[in-house]
């Protein structure tokens, strides 16, 4: 057998519409861009997005195993995942791991400079963040006290509250593992703890929907709520002076009670589709942050009537099931989840996502309805397949989809997000007929529906009248109409169904012009309308394509081992990909008949559509509520496709994560990190010293400067002696007279040793000419003026120029403080040309040192020319 290091076509890029899980959230707040950051879960890794747009900003390495909790402190975010507990640092890198849970953690808590975890077992471990060694180890009997919630009080050093789900809660000081305290609890169990804004007093969150305020100093409760929706999964307190607490529960609601009138003021009724499993109030502001396990991620803004939402990122809150591309730039998916619901999901940003909502049976019904209230009798089922046509989209309705157990197929209007006017069914059609397949005309103005009980039929999408259905005596087929297709001119339409045909009618007279038989019964067919190549999937694992210009098989493909949910056509119409319950992704190339590239999944795919351009292919997974991008390869560069062996055994290809938003990502770094700049990008390039130009400018022309610069007058001694004369601190004023000195006794003869002293810069040069290491004598002359770089390059000796070329060499060599070089060697021939040309050693220095400026200058020429020349181009060419 042979195989091939996974897909040498396709790489995995990003995934859209993918924002949360049920892992409760963690809120920080970044000290140095003075913003709130809020980091959900999404499996094996999380996101981090800015409280202000949640927009996404960053996203998480990969963990081994799905994240089961959430943490973070000022610096770290902490992931539990199964028994290992990781740290990353800004928001993506993991820099420590803790090992020593035997059970899956479920309970994380940061401390300061430890941080507290719990698993299911029972073991709390306290680690030390730094060096992540177990500073304390305790357990709890789960018979007894099973841990449930943890929280550390406001105020309380080294202390830790522990709430079970027996009920009894227990304050613990970590520090010398002793129990300080035992609280009775009230006879339930406890879900959450969450301190309040006053100090001692905790929110208290039990399984029967109750919740206490407790005051833990004085053990006693000042008062209690109880909600009617179930266990309480998440309270929340505001922090900007208002007194309200938040307490969410497992059916998506939110109630919002009044601390000082001890009531309920206002709820939100389904804010999230199944359980809120976190909610979070920004400190200081009006906002409520929620998550849940439907994919969404909201922020609430708190008004006087009650909570309105504010901003909102949701995907599917259950997996998609069909995925298509709109529109013939390839910006935009639409996909149809096993929630009922149609989103559009842009490729370029998030903020172009549209929501087409859920439609409903009767709009007129639903309006009628009370505000507030959800009726899951009122929406339609979810889409078991759709079309979509943008050519008309602005003037009618351009969805058409059919829905699970439905027998009438719905309409959607893209353009105003929202379901359509029109419900079509064919009159012939019975009640107990479900529509099976749709297709829109390339003009936009007809869809073509098929039934189960074999009934094709054609509709008017903009007056959504029935214009006539197609018939072989009573119906079209003998049995369920699998797939309808029509071509790019409307000449021609092409039904296959459950009886094994496949038909081709005339688009205007609805006449039978020809039928097929097929080997297998069908289950899908796509029509590629540019080339005219038809692609049937049969239920025997094999694939189909079918010319419609002879209305001949022309290829047969075959090799999956599951049945194939899906298939797409490149742009092109040479490949043909096929996914397959198999997990298997599969590219065929239809010139040559052959398997071209094939890579495993890692989740069985069940859609698939490759985007106008040809540059992504999107597909769906099952369990998965995201929709996944992969790139295409060939459009980057050349792409070796040869024919597979029939035995080929392809490598798995992990799914594509979320990527951050060109606009939003920005490098999280906490405020001890700064960003430290390379000191040389490549070998190959120069780098010019950041240094000022008048610091090596001006070396050639200091005499000049200088002379200039002369004073026209000596400098005159004050006329007055300074209002200030100098004293003596004590306690009677007396004046600093100097101390007289022999002005004969002082000698004015300048000792030998004082002249032959050497700066340290010779000295620097001296040693290093030794060594071959030059960056210090280079340092100390950057960090000189031009007069002090002027006179230590005039005294320097012979032995010292021969160093001094040296240095020269050494930094062009590297290729750093390029203009530097030229400075300082252009100083040093004006002052030493006389003296050098007479030396040796220092002639075949400078014959060295000038072969290497005549290759870097001809290196960078060539470059300077490129430059130069793409420049010129793009200015006058016609673009």
């Amino acid at each position: 057998m042979t195989s091939r290091g996974g897909s040498a076509l396709f790489s995995g890029f990003r995934v859209l519409g993918l924002y949360s899980n049920h892992v409760p959230h963690a809120l920080r707040y970044h000290h140095k861009h003075r913003e709130f950051y809020v980091v959900t879960s999404v499996g094996k890794c999380f996101h981090t997005y800015n409280v202000s747009r949640l927009g996404i900003v960053s996203v998480s390495n990969s963990l081994s195993e799905d994240i089961s909790c959430l943490a973070a402190d000022r610096m770290l975010v902490f992931a539990a995942a199964g028994r290992t507990i990781s740290a990353f640092a800004r928001n993506k890198e993991v820099v420590q791991r803790y090992h020593g849970h035997e059970q899956e953690v479920h309970l994380l808590l940061p401390l300061g400079d430890q941080l507290v975890s719990a698993d299911v077992s029972g073991d709390v471990i306290v680690w030390d963040v730094q060096s992540a060694e177990i500073y304390q180890r305790l357990h709890f009997d789960p018979v007894t006290f099973d841990l449930s919630a943890m929280m550390h009080p406001s105020t309380y050093l080294n202390k830790v509250l522990l709430g079970s789900r027996q009920g009894p809660l227990q304050l613990w000081n970590l520090k010398t593992s002793k129990l300080l305290f035992s609280f009775s609890g009230w006879r339930c169990g406890v879900t959450v703890l969450e301190q309040s804004p006053a100090v001692d007093v905790v929110g208290v969150g039990t399984a029967t929907g109750r919740i206490i305020i407790h005051n833990i100093r004085l053990d006693e409760t000042l008062m209690s709520f109880t909600q009617d929706w179930g266990p309480i999964t998440a309270l929340a307190f505001r922090t900007d002076g208002a007194p309200v607490l938040a307490s969410c529960s497992p059916q998506g609601h939110i109630a919002f009670w009044d601390l000082e009138r001890r009531q309920m003021t206002s709820q939100l009724s389904h804010a999230h589709r199944g359980a809120v499993a976190g909610a979070t109030f920004v400190h200081g502001e009006p906002m409520l942050v929620t998550n849940g396990g439907d994919n969404a991620l909201r922020a609430w803004l708190m008004e006087e009537g009650g909570a309105r939402l504010l901003r909102c990122r949701h995907g599917h809150s259950a997996p998609p099931t069909t995925i298509r591309h709109h529109g013939n730039d390839g910006k935009n998916i639409l996909s149809a989840g096993l929630d009922g619901t149609l989103q559009s999901f842009s490729t370029v940003h998030e903020r172009f996502n549209k929501n087409l909502g859920h439609g409903s049976i009767n709009k007129k019904k639903e309006k009628k309805k009370k505000h507030g209230l959800k009726h899951e009798e009122l929406r339609l089922p979810p889409i078991t397949t759709f079309c979509s046509a943008p050519c008309r989209q602005s003037d009618w309705d351009s969805v058409v989809s059919c829905h699970r157990g439905r027998g009438s197929a719905s309409t959607w209007n893209y353009q105003r997000c929202t379901v359509g006017s029109h419900h079509l069914r064919a009159p012939d059609c019975g009640p107990s007929s479900e529509a099976t397949a749709v297709d829109i005309t390339s003009c936009g103005n007809f869809a073509v529906i098929g039934w189960s009980c074999g009934g094709v039929g054609v509709f008017n999408l903009q007056s959504g009248l029935h214009r006539g259905s197609f018939r072989e005596g009573e119906r079209a087929h003998g049995g369920a109409v699998r797939g309808v297709a029509t071509d790019l001119l409307n000449q021609l339409t092409v039904t296959v169904g459950s009886d094994w045909l496949l038909r081709f009618w005339r688009f205007k007279s609805k006449k039978l012009e020809h039928e097929l038989q097929l080997p297998s019964s069908p289950s899908a067919l796509c029509l590629h309308r540019e080339s005219g190549m038809l692609a049937l999937v049969l239920d025997d694992f094999s694939l189909l394509v079918v010319d419609m210009e002879t209305r001949r098989v022309v290829r047969k493909f075959s090799g999956h081992s599951g049945k194939i949910n899906d298939m797409a056509f490149s742009p092109d119409g040479r490949w043909l990909v096929s996914v397959s319950m198999d997990c298997t992704v599969r590219t065929w190339d239809l010139p040559s008949g052959s398997l071209v590239d094939c890579f495993l999944a890692g989740a069985a795919p069940v859609g698939v559509s490759l985007s106008p351009t040809g540059d992504f292919l999107a597909t769906a997974h099952v369990d998965s509520l995201g929709v996944f991008l992969w790139t295409n390869r060939s459009l980057c560069g050349p792409v070796g496709l040869r024919p597979l062996p029939s035995d080929f055994q392809p490598s798995t290809e992990a799914l594509p994560c979320a990527r951050p938003d060109e606009e939003e990502e920005v490098m999280l770094l906490e405020d001890d990190d700064a960003f430290v700049s390379r000191e040389q990008l490549g070998a190959e390039l120069v780098t010019l010293s950041l240094l000022p130009e008048s610091r090596w400018k001006t070396l050639l022309q200091l005499d000049a400067i200088k002379k200039r610069n002369k004073p026209t007058a000596p400098p005159a001694a004050p006329a007055a002696a300074p209002f200030f004369l100098p004293t003596i601190p004590g306690l009677t004023p007396q004046f600093n007279v100097p101390i007289a000195t022999d002005a004969g006794a002082q000698s004015k003869v300048v000792t030998w040793g004082t002249l032959g002293q050497r700066s340290e810069f010779s000295r620097a040069l001296e040693d290093a000419a030794r060594t071959g290491a030059f960056a210090l004598p280079v340092s100390l002359l950057k960090g000189s003026g031009p007069s002090l770089v002027s006179m230590e390059i005039s005294d320097l000796s012979a032995e010292g120029g021969v160093a001094f070329l040296q240095m020269i060499d050494s930094m062009l060599q590297s290729g750093r403080d390029f203009d530097l070089a030229h400075g300082y060697l252009a100083l040093f021939l004006k002052t030493h040309l006389r003296t050098v040309s007479r030396d040796p050693v220092a002639m075949e220095m400078l014959l060295r040192l000038s072969t290497h400026l005549e290759q870097v200058w001809a290196e960078l020429r060539v470059s300077f020319d490129q430059s130069l020349c793409l420049l010129t181009f793009a200015k006058s060419a016609l673009l």
